[in-house]
Parts: C-alpha cells; structure tokens; sequence
C-alpha cells in the first residue's frame, strides 16, 4: 500500500511539476488555472467567488487575488447577478476558454498511456511503475525514486552499495529518495 500511494505521488508530482512549466510560459500559476476549469464546469447558481474559494479549499484573499489578475488578463469577467445585485457572478470569457482548450494535457501523457495500456500487470504497483516509467521517458525527468528500488543499488556480503557512487549504504539510506535514481527494471 505505501510503495502504491508513493508511486501515484510521484506521477502526481511529475505531472505538477510539467503543469506548472507551461502555465509559467504563459504567466499563470497552477491555481489560476483550477479557477478557470472550475467556472468551465459549474452551474449557473455555482459561478461565485465564495463557491471557488469552498470548491478549491483556499482563502478568500487567496481567491480574491487570483480573480483579479484572471480579470486583468481577461479571461474572466465579473458581473452582479440580474436577480440580486449583491451577488457577484464570475464569467468564463472566450478568452478563458480558449487558454483551457489550448493547455490540455500533453502529448507525452498521451503515449505514455498508449504505451503502458499494450501491457499486462498483474498488480497495481507494476502498472504504476510502467506509467511512471514512460513518464519520465518521454519528459526525460529523473525518478526521485527510493534507493533500494534503484538500478545502481546493489546488496554485497550482506551490504548496501550505490552502483554509481561505489560507496556504502546504510539501511536508512536505502530507504531514502535519491536524485540519481533510476527505475530498477525487473
């Protein structure tokens, strides 16, 4: 169960991690992003600034300033309700829309599931592994992965080894995230 959670973390992470590259080219971070894909997918009675702030778990200044500079770039507009003037509604611009459409999930997501989903796992964590592994193939990331899953680590005469470093390990270190690491292939 733990190697489970680690590993979709890690797929988690690589993929934050590639998100928060291309919103930074465009000048967003990952949050403004979860705003304008909130608002694509509310309904009409769900368009405001309280219903982000309690749909993402944020504060409401936190909201606040992400709307204000969603509504500087213009891919959001604000407006009071017809109904009731005291209620403000948050408009998805064409904009906005455009910006969602044109930062959908990377080719390199899309064939690394190609890949994996040709195989067969007998086990959850295998098809994990697999996944991850492509991932990191194609964004040519490094695993981050534990050293005793590593290729380079070795058991001699009852010792931990790196392969890379030539030194010894100790039983802690082996159960530590490395950044040399490189997915043990079974």
């Amino acid at each position: 169960m733990v190697k489970t959670l680690a590993l979709i973390e890690r797929i988690s992470s690589l993929l934050r991690s590639e998100e928060r590259k291309r919103y930074a080219a465009l000048g967003l971070q990952p949050i403004h992003v979860q705003v304008l894909e909130y608002l694509a997918q509310c309904n009409r009675f769900s368009n405001t600034p309280i219903a982000v702030t309690e749909y993402l778990g944020l504060t409401k200044g936190t909201v606040s300033q992400t709307l204000q500079v969603l509504v500087r770039k213009g891919y959001i507009e604000k407006a009071p309700d017809k109904d009731d003037g005291r209620v403000v509604r948050l408009l998805l611009l064409e904009k906005g829309l455009k910006l969602l459409a044109d930062i959908q999930p990377e080719d390199v997501f899309k064939e690394a599931e190609k890949a994996v989903s040709k195989q067969r796992f007998t086990t959850i964590n295998e098809a994990l592994t697999a996944t991850l592994r492509e991932l990191q193939k194609a964004n040519a990331a490094s695993s981050f992965g534990l050293c005793n899953t590593c290729h380079h680590f070795t058991e001699q005469d009852s010792h931990y080894i790196c392969g890379l470093t030539q030194e010894s390990l100790t039983q802690t270190d082996a159960e530590k995230i490395c950044r040399e690491h490189i997915l043990h292939t079974p």
